[in-house]
Parts: C-alpha cells; sequence; structure tokens
C-alpha cells in the first residue's frame, strides 16, 4: 500500500549544505526534504561524521577509488537510509507507549489530515491500547522522503593524467548515478534547466522506469518556472520512456539561491496556467512515455502514473500556504529559508544564523557573486563578504578554488575555470588594464567590480556546515555564503520545529513584523525593480530584439497585474487584505512609468 504525505509543506533544497542532514533531523515526523549532492566533500564528512556518531560500520571512501564520487555519494544516502529508518522506528514505538509525545505530534499535522483525526480518536481513549495505536501507526505512517538534488549546469567535465574522462565521469553525472545506485525509494530533483545529457543519462538505470502499475522506485521531479518548459522537459524525458512525478514551481526572483527570472510571468499567472492545462501535461507524456516503453520491450503502464504540482519560493504565511494549495490545486508548499532559523532543521553556525535573525528588508539582494552568471540571493554582512573586502583592500582578489565545482569557463583552458578563482580574476584584470584609457573612468570601474564580485560558492555555501558540526575547515579562510530568499526579512526569532510546523498550518504565528507585504505582491515589486535595473545598466548596443525582450517583459507584468485585480474579486484571501489593490495600482503606475529604450 502506498502510503499518502503526512504534510502539505516540504523542505526543499538549500545551498549546498544547509539541508545535508536535514532528512536525519525531520523525516520521522513525516516531514520531505531535499539534500544536495553535487559536493561529494562534504557527503563524505558528513558521512565519516554520522557513522561515528550512530555507530555505523561506513567506511571512508577515498578519492583514489576508481569513480569515487559517485561511490561517496551512495554510502551517504545509504546512512541517511539507515539513520531514518532507525529513528523512526523508534519514534513510532514513542508515540504508541507515550501520549504526550503522541498529542505533540498530533499538534504538529494538517487539520486536514486523516491520520490526525485517527490519532486524536486514541488520545480520547483510557491507557492500554498501546498496541492499538501501534498496529494504526503501522498502517498509516511512512517518514519524509529523503530527497536529492542535482543543479543540472554543475556537470563539469572531469580529467585524469590531463585525458579528459568519458562524460558519465562529469560531476551530474556521478551525482546521479550515485543516487541511482542507492537503495533510497525518493526522488530526484533537477534543477537549473535542461541539459541532454544528463536527462538521456536517466535512461542507464532501471529505477527510474516505472512498472506496469505506474509505481517507479527512483521518481523525477522537474524544478520549473513556468508551462512551457514543464512541457518541453517532460515531453522529452517521456520520449525516453521516463515519467516525471512532479513539476516543482519555483518564484523566480522571490526565492533563495540563484534566481532564475522568467520574462515577466508573475507566480499567480503560471499556477493558474498549470492548473488548467495540468491534463494536458499527462496525457501528452503518458502517450510518449507508453510508446517508448514498448520500443524498450518494456510493459505500458495501464493508466497514467500521479503527477503532482507543487510551488515554493516566497511563502510566510499560513493563509498564503493554504490559497496556494486551495485555488491553485497545489499538492505540497516548500518552505525554505524560515527553516534556516530553525537549528532542529537545518545545518548553521551560529554566527550566519544571528546575522540572519537581525538582518532587515535593506539588508537582502540580489547579487552578481555566483560563478554561474545567475543573479544570486545573498545578505549583507557574511563572513564571506567580510573576509573577501579585507582581501580586496590588499589588492588581493579571487579564491584558490579547492574543488572547482564550478570551474566550466573554458576561455583560458579546455579543463575549465573558476570565475570566483585567483586565476581567472588576475587573467581579467590584466585584460581590463589594457584597455583603461580607452573607456571611462565609469565603466572600467563597473567592469572591475564585475570581475572581483564573484564568490567561491563551493567553500562559501558548505562552511556552515562545517562549523556547526565541529568539523575541520581547511585551506584559505572563506567563510560562509548564505543565500536566503528575501522573505527571510520578516522571520526574526529563531523557533522550534514544532513552532515552525504550527505556523505553517496556522496554529501560531511567528511572524512580529506587522506590514510584510502579500506574497504576490513582493514578487511584484521584485520584477519591476528587476526590468528597471536591467535598463539602467545595459551597457551593449540596443538591438531591436532587445527592445522586444523588454516590452514583452513589461506587457508580461500588466498582465499580471490585471490578473490580480480580477481575483481580487474572487477570493476572500485577496478581499481581507485591503492593502494589495493598493499595492496592485502603485506598482502598476510604477512599472507604466519606465520607458524602454528604442534601437
Amino acid at each position: 500500500m502506498i502510503k499518502k504525505p503526512l504534510h502539505n509543506f516540504h523542505i526543499p533544497v538549500m545551498g549546498l549544505a544547509y539541508t545535508i542532514d536535514s532528512p536525519v533531523r525531520v523525516a520521522q515526523y513525516g516531514i520531505s526534504s531535499v539534500i544536495s549532492i553535487i559536493d561529494d566533500e562534504i557527503i563524505e564528512k558528513m558521512k565519516n561524521f554520522y557513522s561515528h556518531k550512530f555507530n555505523l560500520n561506513y567506511a571512508s571512501i577515498s578519492t583514489k577509488v576508481e569513480d569515487y564520487r559517485a561511490k561517496r555519494i551512495t554510502a551517504y544516502l545509504d546512512l541517511l537510509d539507515d539513520i531514518v529508518t532507525d529513528k523512526f522506528e523508534a519514534f513510532k514505538e514513542e508515540i504508541s507507549k507515550n501520549k504526550t509525545a503522541l498529542s505533540n505530534f498530533v499538534d504538529m499535522l494538517p487539520n486536514t489530515s486523516e491520520l490526525k483525526s485517527g490519532l486524536e480518536h486514541f488520545l480520547s481513549q483510557k491507557d492500554g491500547i498501546a498496541s492499538s495505536i501501534k498496529h494504526f501507526i503501522e498502517k498509516h505512517l511512512s517518514p519524509g522522503n529523503i530527497d536529492v538534488n542535482i543543479m543540472t549546469k554543475v556537470d563539469k567535465d572531469n580529467f585524469k593524467n590531463k585525458q579528459q574522462l568519458p562524460v558519465i565521469y562529469n560531476d551530474a553525472h556521478a551525482s546521479l548515478r550515485g543516487f541511482a545506485n542507492s537503495r533510497l525509494s525518493s526522488s530526484v530533483v533537477l534543477s537549473a534547466g535542461m541539459n541532454p545529457r544528463l536527462y538521456s543519462y536517466i535512461e542507464e538505470f532501471e529505477d527510474f522506469y516505472p512498472d506496469e502499475y505506474g509505481n517507479t522506485k527512483k521518481k523525477i521531479i522537474l524544478k520549473v518556472s513556468d508551462f512551457r518548459s514543464a512541457m518541453i522537459q517532460g515531453n522529452f524525458l517521456a520520449k525516453k520512456g521516463l515519467w516525471v512525478s512532479e513539476y516543482r514551481i519555483e518564484s523566480g526572483l522571490n526565492c533563495g539561491g540563484h534566481a532564475f527570472a522568467t520574462e515577466g510571468l508573475l507566480l499567480g499567472p503560471i499556477l493558474e496556467e498549470f492548473k488548467q492545462k495540468k491534463h494536458e501535461l499527462i496525457d501528452s507524456s503518458y502517450t510518449l512515455m507508453n510508446t517508448a516503453l514498448q520500443q524498450k520491450g518494456k510493459s505500458p503502464v495501464a493508466q497514467h502514473p500521479e503527477l503532482r504540482i507543487t510551488v515554493q519560493g516566497g511563502v510566510g504565511t499560513a493563509e498564503e500556504h493554504d490559497f496556494l494549495l486551495n485555488t491553485y490545486h497545489i499538492d505540497s508548499v516548500g518552505w525554505g529559508s524560515p527553516f534556516l532559523l530553525v537549528p532542529e532543521a537545518t545545518s548553521v553556525d551560529q554566527e550566519t544564523r544571528k546575522l540572519l535573525l537581525g538582518s532587515k528588508e535593506k539588508d537582502f539582494y540580489i547579487s552578481n557573486l555566483s560563478p554561474l552568471g545567475v543573479p544570486f540571493n545573498t545578505v549583507k554582512g557574511s563572513s564571506n563578504e567580510i573576509i573577501r573586502n579585507l582581501k580586496q583592500s590588499k589588492n588581493r582578489y579571487g579564491s584558490s578554488c579547492p574543488k572547482k565545482l564550478l570551474a566550466l569557463s573554458k576561455e583560458y583552458s579546455p579543463e575549465g575555470i573558476c570565475t570566483a578563482s585567483k586565476k581567472y580574476q588576475e587573467l581579467k584584470l590584466q585584460e581590463l588594464e589594457t584597455e583603461k584609457h580607452e573607456i571611462s573612468s565609469e565603466i572600467y570601474q563597473k567592469k572591475r567590480e564585475n570581475i572581483t564580485e564573484k564568490a567561491c560558492l563551493c567553500v562559501g555555501l558548505v562552511n556552515a556546515a562545517y562549523l556547526e558540526n565541529g568539523l575541520d575547515i581547511k585551506g584559505e579562510k572563506q567563510g560562509v555564503v548564505i543565500c536566503p530568499g528575501p522573505n527571510l526579512a520578516y522571520f526574526d526569532k529563531e523557533v522550534s520545529l514544532a513552532e515552525m510546523v504550527k505556523h505553517i498550518y496556522g496554529k501560531s504565528n511567528v511572524i512580529s513584523h506587522k506590514n510584510r507585504p502579500n506574497i504576490f505582491i513582493n514578487e511584484l515589486i521584485m520584477y519591476i525593480n528587476y526590468l528597471k535595473k536591467d535598463i539602467e545598466e545595459f551597457s551593449g548596443n540596443v538591438t531591436a530584439a532587445q527592445v522586444k525582450k523588454w516590452k514583452n517583459f513589461k506587457e508580461n507584468l500588466l498582465q499580471g497585474i490585471e490578473y490580480y485585480r480580477n481575483l481580487l474579486e474572487q477570493t476572500e484571501f485577496f478581499k481581507k487584505d485591503l492593502n494589495i489593490r493598493c499595492h496592485l495600482q502603485y506598482n502598476k503606475s510604477a512599472l507604466l512609468e519606465i520607458v524602454i529604450p528604442e534601437n
């Protein structure tokens, strides 16, 4: 029997290590979370840490071992499965015998949960019913998923003795193999766009294929920003006999980490399109998948497997959570950045968590820190920023680049080089000096900042986990890079896991900020500012294509505003918030004032 998820929220991946061990912390309560499996070094360190902590017999895997990267990932995922299984069994035993523990657990469940009503029945009974509770729990309770994330762009070619290794040893390919060879029955979340070579590699592993009943041991989740992208990627995989079990829609700017802005398409209209056209996704993929399965000599699926639509990015209140679930028929809502303030759920060092607690709206911003060249959400005052500024005051730029996960630029070497590295920045700064007298001082300074602003994410995004768990940090001191969404500005206190879950379900409130804008308004403001900045800072020749892009962006925003104005009349959620109408009108006026240059 397939047990339904206990919760209608999940904890998305955050950075390279902020959720690296979240399943150990929260899975026994039925909460699903996602870990990044790109960095095999932090994975190996955490595997050794937990193997020692729980007296498990997991040996270290050296970088000298053949296919060490994939093997490290497989071993860590198997270890997590062992720990979560043991903790889940212990938790079931505890709540079947201890009514206080059972009551606390029931209080963390959504009111719509069938399990909750069943357990409340036992709470009202007298003692001596432990065996009945245990039987009920065994039948209905399941741990949260240990899902994994692979950022498809982080797929660097690898070399040995100056010879390029086959594609299957690329970083993302090896990560996928590590997950595929693990004993987990969970999902891989593929983010940052389509990587055809990586997607094709999934065909090599039987666990990703559905059986004749549509059951799949390892599922595929695609993180997408619009319906068109979902249809293209879903059909691409379906033609290989693979089913996308979930489309995870992420608000392009109102999220943490890398910000993949849409062409002005706002979250509400995007969700509406998924709601209206979900059957198109299902019908198209189902037909293509069955055709491919038959061509591969596999049994076709009798009826289409489950397809879930989930959303994440900027959600902050129970009202918003319920609105997304009910209005757009969403299956689960991702709550990311607020869990950075929950020590029971995420791996964050004390200094960084203190920084987050004290940061205000003005402190959260979209930066150019990422070597990928994609806008990156961060906060002012991180230890990484302080260290970089100190180094630059001494005319020292760039990182030693010990991991090379983002060494993707082939500009100076076929083996790749990271734009945040010392070597790359020194070369670029030398080139810039040769053209110094041909450009204005303003353009010179802007180009210089663009070169030196890049930070080493490979190290900065894992250091918090090292610090929190007391693990040694070797090499150059780089501090912590943190990538929260701007929504975290409205959360200003450390809370327990139970308190945060109750906040999500509307049983308590952990936000003290009285003037937090609605999730949709926040995103709208960010997109208007994004368009304005893009026009102001554009330094190339204004072509017809560029003008068309800006006009399309602006028109999509205007259509989004009209969509929200119509929604005002239809939903109680919007009717109750009297400020939304004013916000929409004000931001529409601000948008209309933006002048798009002509080519």
